[in-house]
C-alpha cells in the first residue's frame, strides 16, 4: 500500500511539474522570430490578413512573425509538410486553406502526412464565399449559358484553379459531372497566378473566392456569373448563386486558419488564438474582411479542430463522386 501511495504520488508530482514546465514555455513564448509558412505563391485571397495578423502578433507578442511562402507539390502539400515535420515548439506554424488539410486527403493516396493527426489547429481566421467568373471575351452572361457555351464547345473552355485537388479544381469537376460538359482544368501553383491568365484570357473562366476575385469585376476585367454559396453576396447583389442557377450542391467556401505542428504545447496554442482573437475583433481586421465579402471566425482551437474534421467526409464524397484521384 505504501508503494502505491509513493507511485501515485510521484505520478502526481510529475504531472504538476509537466504543467508548469507547459505555463512556463508559454509564458517565455515567443523568444525568438516565429516562422509562418503559406503553403502557396504569393497573392493568394487571404494573405492580406495574414500580414495583418504578423504585423500585430510581432507588437503584441515581442517577437518578429515572418510570413514565409512555400509553394510546390500539388495542394500545398509540400509546404504543409514541412511545417508537419517541423519542430513542435511554436517557431514554426502554417497559414492553411482547405487544399492541404481537407481536399488533399480526399484525392491523394500517399501523402507524407496526416492533415488531420500531423497538426495542432489554432484559430481559423477566415470564411469567405467561392465564386465564378468569366474573361469578359467569353460570349455568355450567366452560369446557364456558361454551361450551353461549353456543351457547344467541347474541350474549348478551359478553367484555372491554385492547384490540384484545391477546392477551385474540385468546385470545376463537380460542374462537368453535374452540367455534362467538357471543360479543360489548368492547374496553378496558387491563386495569384490562376487570376492573372484568366485576367490575361489565357484561360476562359475560374472558380476562387468573392476575396481575390471582387477587385477584377469591379474594374471590369472579369465577369462574374454565380457566387457558390447559399446566399448572394452583399457586394455583388446582382450575381445569383448557383442554388439559384440550378445547381444547389455546387457551393463551397474558403477558409484559411493557422496551425501548428502536433505536439505543440497546448499553453503555447492557447496563447496564439487568443492573441489572433484578439486581433480578429479589431476594427481594422472586420474592415477589410467585410469589403471583400468575408468575416473572421473567432473561436476555439477545438472548434476549428472540429471544422475541418467535419469538411474532410464532405469533400472525400466529392472527389468519389467526380472521380479526382491521384495515386
Amino acid at each position: 500500500m505504501l508503494s502505491k501511495r509513493n507511485f501515485l504520488s510521484a505520478v502526481a508530482a510529475l504531472a504538476c511539474t509537466a504543467l508548469n514546465a507547459g505555463r512556463a514555455a508559454a509564458q517565455a513564448y515567443p523568444n525568438r522570430p516565429v516562422k509562418i509558412v503559406i503553403p502557396f505563391g504569393p497573392g493568394g485571397p487571404t494573405e492580406f490578413i495574414l500580414r495583418l495578423i504578423a504585423d500585430r502578433l510581432t507588437t503584441a507578442l515581442g517577437q518578429a512573425f515572418i510570413i514565409e511562402n512555400r509553394p510546390g507539390g500539388a495542394g500545398g502539400t509540400v509546404g504543409a509538410k514541412s511545417v508537419a515535420v517541423a519542430e513542435p515548439d511554436g517557431y514554426t506554424l502554417l497559414f492553411s486553406s482547405p487544399g492541404p488539410l481537407v481536399t488533399a486527403a480526399a484525392i491523394y493516396k500517399n501523402l507524407d502526412y496526416d492533415p488531420i493527426r500531423s497538426f495542432a489547429p489554432i484559430a481559423m481566421v477566415i470564411y469567405a464565399p467561392q465564386m465564378l467568373a468569366v474573361h469578359p471575351s467569353m460570349p455568355v452572361n450567366s452560369l446557364p449559358e456558361l454551361v450551353a457555351y461549353a456543351k457547344a464547345n467541347p474541350g474549348k473552355v478551359a478553367f484555372g484553379s491554385s492547384g490540384h485537388g484545391t477546392q477551385p479544381h474540385l468546385l470545376g469537376e463537380m460542374l462537368k459531372v453535374m452540367a455534362g460538359v467538357d471543360i479543360v482544368h489548368v492547374p496553378y501553383r496558387g491563386a495569384g497566378r490562376s487570376v492573372t491568365d484568366v485576367v490575361a484570357g489565357q484561360v476562359q473562366m475560374i472558380f476562387e473566392t468573392t476575396a481575390i476575385l471582387l477587385p477584377h469585376i469591379e474594374s471590369g476585367k472579369l465577369r462574374a456569373l454565380a457566387v457558390a454559396a447559399e446566399a448572394r453576396s452583399p457586394l455583388l447583389p446582382g450575381v445569383p448563386t448557383t442554388a439559384e442557377n440550378g445547381y444547389p450542391e455546387l457551393t463551397a467556401s474558403f477558409w484559411s486558419g493557422v496551425l501548428a505542428p502536433a505536439g505543440t504545447p497546448a499553453a503555447i496554442v492557447a496563447k496564439l488564438n487568443g492573441a489572433i482573437n484578439e486581433i480578429l475583433k479589431s476594427k481594422e481586421a472586420q474592415d477589410g474582411l467585410a469589403r471583400l465579402s468575408a468575416e473572421a471566425r473567432i473561436g476555439s482551437p477545438q472548434d476549428f479542430a472540429a471544422f475541418i474534421a467535419s469538411e474532410t467526409p464532405r469533400w472525400a464524397a466529392i472527389a468519389n463522386e467526380t472521380g479526382v484521384k491521384v495515386d
